[in-house]
């Protein structure tokens, strides 16, 4: 097996050849001035299997593009199977119409990925359970809770927290965690304007009262869901408030809200590279890796 990796997270893809005694097999990518990429192998490839690891995070029409260039360019050069490890996938929250006259973003996506000759599929705690079963191919939704269960049991008591989903659909996913920890959960439900985004008519399903409140998302975007969520525990009797996700997506200002909110600290994994200008003190990165690189051993 010999793995690849476009610019989009390099760091975590060297992190995870690492675990599994390997180097990230060479290949240039060219880009031109008018911001088209050429893509090179320069490795041998023919009957092997290639693995790509490739976030289409921020900008993520530019690493989508990336990726299908160097699906292609190993196809060409003779790769027997190429599986995309992809740990966050861009638009994986436009998987259905939400208006008349809107299209099916990640549908395209798929099709796109299995045209270009992608043979199998991951990536970590996606939007929908039901988005591997847009594919035709092997499609896997792997889960960072692991790396959350062990944080969690080595920086609070048991006795101390309760774990809440910010929001009905996280439900099932917080549950999960529930049961890891055998820990009680509560839920926020609250309703969104699907045009603007917005956040309104916040409420807790629950009882918070005198506990350190964790609140477990697979996104953090803007970060309002988080910081309502966090006012109404705090308003609830909560003693402090934490912040987990997955994917530290930190659009627009995100950074910002969330190191000035009332969050005592804001926790991410290495699916998406947090660049310096995205970073804040309240924020930690977890990593993913040593899942990854497990499941890499026998794909």
């Amino acid at each position: 097996m010999l793995i690849f990796s476009g610019l989009s997270n390099q760091p975590l893809a060297i992190n995870i050849a690492k675990q599994l005694d390997r180097k990230l097999s060479p290949l240039e990518i060219f880009v031109f001035p008018d911001g088209e990429r050429r893509i090179t192998i320069e490795e041998k490839v023919l009957g092997k299997t290639a693995v790509i690891i490739q976030s289409t995070s921020e900008p993520v029409d530019t690493n989508y593009m990336e990726l299908f260039l160097l699906v292609d360019a190993l196809k060409r050069s003779g790769a027997e199977f190429v599986k995309v490890f992809m740990p966050y996938m861009g638009y994986q929250r436009q998987d259905h119409i939400f208006r008349d006259g809107e299209g099916v973003s990640l549908e395209v996506i798929v099709g796109i990925l299995q045209g270009v000759g992608v043979s199998e599929f991951f990536s970590f705690d996606l939007h929908s359970i039901k988005i591997p079963e847009l594919f035709k191919i092997p499609a896997h939704n792997l889960s960072a809770l692991p790396v959350f269960a062990q944080k969690i049991e080595k920086d609070f008591s048991k006795d101390e927290i309760v774990l809440v989903s910010p929001d009905m659909g996280g439900i099932r996913r917080i549950k999960k965690l529930s049961e890891m920890l055998s820990v009680p959960y509560v839920t926020i439900v609250k309703d969104r304007d699907l045009n603007k985004g917005d956040i309104h008519d916040v409420q807790l399903n629950g009882e918070v009262k005198g506990k350190i409140a964790l609140m477990v998302d697979d996104i953090i975007s803007t970060g309002k869901t988080m910081v309502y969520g966090a006012d109404l525990l705090l308003e609830n009797g909560a003693l402090s408030v934490f912040a987990f996700a997955t994917h530290g997506v930190l659009s627009a200002d995100a950074s910002v809200i969330l190191e000035k909110s009332k969050i005592e600290k804001v926790f991410v994994t290495d699916t998406i590279e947090i660049f310096k200008e995205k970073n804040f003190p309240k924020l930690e990165i977890l990593s993913i890796a040593t899942i990854a690189a497990d499941i890499l051993k026998n794909a």
